[in-house]
């Protein structure tokens, strides 16, 4: 369309911040705009073994609210998850297509991985004479909270899925599971991946907002990754009881309250978990 403008919107955990959509839509007021979403997959620190299915699911989700609040604003948009840093999607986009402006959302500096990285003044000089405009968002001022879920062999036991739809149901929430690594000395975790692709499978069925990886050997040292990675409000535990858990034993929970600073819950599952099959 002739004087339409090209607007390249470049975000991810931040993109159903609604200081984002406002910055659009004030850019829409000013003259006909057509809108790009890059949505760069979230890369967790080293020693993480991620489950990229599940990241890409989050970033698609968060992608396809956004690209609704815009239409439903009337901003023709499209977009698309990319498995590239933030970086590299952002030059493919603008090797690939006429881009005008440019629009970067991130968590304010004392939460966000990209301002620590530069990636703002990386991306001016990546788009040369093109304007970038930054947009902070504090998704930390949400009703929704983040829960992270730590658990390996009792992710299908009863008691933790029951508290987790329970949290559900107590407000808008969502959910990230993390499952320690049982064998550091191993490429592949094929036990925990299942046990872990079936509880997503259980809970999203539901409707529950959730995402999970399999992450670090050591449980506090996965938990405390996870927190320095992505925002969160809260820690649900899930262990055997007493004697049986060697988390227990290597105070876990206790460790996780006074480190994180996080309200930590420890739900205990009684019962071993049924096998999942291949």
């Amino acid at each position: 369309m002739s004087g339409q403008t090209s607007v390249l919107v470049v975000a991810n955990e931040t993109l159903v911040g609604s200081e984002l959509v406002s910055a659009v839509k004030r850019r829409a007021d000013a003259g006909p705009i057509r809108v790009v979403v890059v949505a760069p997959v979230t890369q967790p620190r080293e020693g993480y073994v991620v489950y990229r299915d599940s990241r890409r699911s989050a970033a698609g989700r968060r992608l396809e609210r956004t690209l609704a609040a815009l239409r439903e604003a009337g901003v023709p948009a499209h977009g698309g998850v990319f498995d590239d840093d933030p970086l590299t999607a952002v030059k493919d986009v603008l090797a690939s297509e006429d881009i005008d402006e440019i629009i970067v959302s991130t968590h304010p500096e004392t939460k966000s991985g990209w301002l620590r990285k530069n990636l703002v003044e990386e991306i001016r000089r990546a788009a040369g004479e093109r304007p970038v405009e930054h947009v902070v968002v504090d998704t930390a001022a949400r009703t929704a909270a983040n829960v992270l879920v730590v658990a390996n062999e009792t992710v299908l036991g009863e008691s933790l899925l029951d508290r987790i739809r329970a949290r559900a149901r107590e407000g808008s929430a969502s959910f990230l599971i993390v499952c320690p690594q049982s064998d550091p000395t191993r490429a592949e975790h094929p036990d925990a991946e299942r046990r872990l692709r079936a509880a997503l499978s259980t809970l999203r069925a539901e409707g529950i907002d959730i995402h999970g990886q399999v992450a670090h050997p050591d449980p506090f040292t996965a938990a405390m990754q996870a927190v320095e990675d992505e925002r969160t409000d809260e820690i649900i535990v899930s262990t055997f009881p007493g004697e049986r858990s060697g988390w227990l034993r290597q105070d876990l929970v206790g460790r996780l309250r006074s480190k994180s600073g996080i309200p930590v819950e420890h739900v205990v599952s009684e019962t071993e978990p049924a096998e999942v099959s291949s």
